[in-house]
């Protein structure tokens, strides 16, 4: 008999996490001790549980500018390297206990130099921190895989500078580059030097799109600037006659091509993409076999993790063990690492531990 579907066998099944931020992942505790560490006086509550529940309400808003206040005090603390690195590793670990196998993490290098790192430091204390976590996992019989995807803030002008930085490091740990950042106003054609950059280097690329603001952002997205996945891109709904069911031409393009989805269900009713989980439109894109994955977007902003995440959509949906393997290997295929080694985290991890789910 199959693996009855609740939350504690729900961790044990393998997960692939392809849209997780950094800065959106601090555990409360070490907000709060990293603050007192450098004199940051600004958090709203200095008790950890006090302090994870201002970030979820905070967040809580369904707007995405508001949604975005609240890395003010996770980027505050994450100026030096001990830090970076700190918190890298408590990522990779939490990770690993919510049975995630492979991740990849973004976060911005730009927003941490204001106490003087370079860069190539911000970079480094990252990907150090990640090997920590790997190496903290596998002392514990876990196995988890984390690349790192460097992000531009889309709002700033560095944009070809960082996807340099991302290609630099493409050897080291860095798997991809994203743009992120509020929507509105600062579309991504914004930073088109950038993407025909990563395309003259054959590297790969997400950007956030189709989250807060509609269709002509994935269009550009996609047509203008060539990007490989769509960070949310739950707006491609917008294309499907809610009456008929019939398909747009972008929504027909997203589709045939199998552009990865990197949906965030918690994350976008937050940010008022998505009413809540049961209206939230990964179900009808998932019944249309759109390559949509699923993700946790901001752990400590939506109090949330991989295995919370496939709960809401297995009480919403009715979803079984097939499908949640569905979402993993649509995530595993579409990750930013090389086929061969994709084709091995999916031959000898994820479809033998489905397996004995389902068995």
């Amino acid at each position: 008999m199959p693996t009855p579907l609740d939350e504690a066998s729900i961790r044990r099944a393998p997960k692939v996490l392809l849209h997780d931020h950094l800065d959106g992942g601090v555990q409360p505790a070490t907000i709060v001790d990293l603050a007192a560490q450098i004199g940051y006086t600004g958090l709203p509550a200095t008790e950890p549980d006090a302090l994870g529940k201002w970030f979820r309400d905070a967040a809580d808003s369904h707007s995405l500018e508001r949604y975005l206040e609240t890395f003010t005090h996770t980027v505050a603390v994450m100026q030096t390297p001990e830090a970076i690195r700190r918190i890298a590793r408590e990522a990779a670990e939490e990770l690993a206990d919510d049975g995630v196998v492979y991740a990849e993490i973004r976060w911005a290098p730009e927003q941490h130099v204001e106490k003087g790192m370079s860069l190539d430091e911000v970079v480094d204390a990252t990907l150090a921190g990640f090997r920590d976590g790997e190496a903290a996992a596998a002392a514990k019989g876990q196995t988890i895989r984390v690349g790192a995807l460097v992000t531009a803030m889309r709002h700033a002008a560095r944009s070809r500078e960082i996807a340099e930085l991302a290609v630099a490091y493409r050897d080291k740990g860095v798997v991809g580059f994203d743009i992120a950042g509020a929507e509105a106003g600062y579309p991504p054609t914004r930073h088109l030097d950038a993407f025909e950059y990563l395309r003259r280097e054959n590297f790969h690329f997400t950007i956030h799109a189709g989250e807060a603001f509609g269709l002509p952002s994935i269009w550009e997205a996609i047509q203008w600037c060539g990007t490989d996945r769509l960070g949310h891109g739950v707006r491609i709904i917008d294309d499907v006659d809610p009456a008929t069911g019939d398909l747009g031409r972008l929504a027909q393009y997203v589709r045939d091509k199998r552009i990865p989805l990197e949906m965030c269900p918690s994350s976008n009713i937050q940010t008022g993409a998505a009413a809540s989980i049961a209206e939230h439109p990964i179900g009808e894109l998932r019944r249309r076999y759109f390559r949509v994955t699923v993700n946790t977007d901001n752990r400590l902003m939506s109090g949330t993790s991989m295995t919370r995440e496939m709960s809401l959509l297995v009480d919403a949906f009715g979803y079984q063990w097939a499908d949640l393997q569905w979402f993993t290997l649509n995530a595993m295929k579409s990750a930013f690492i090389p086929f061969d080694e994709r084709l091995n985290i999916i031959n000898t991890i994820i479809k033998p531990g489905y397996a004995n789910l389902m068995a």
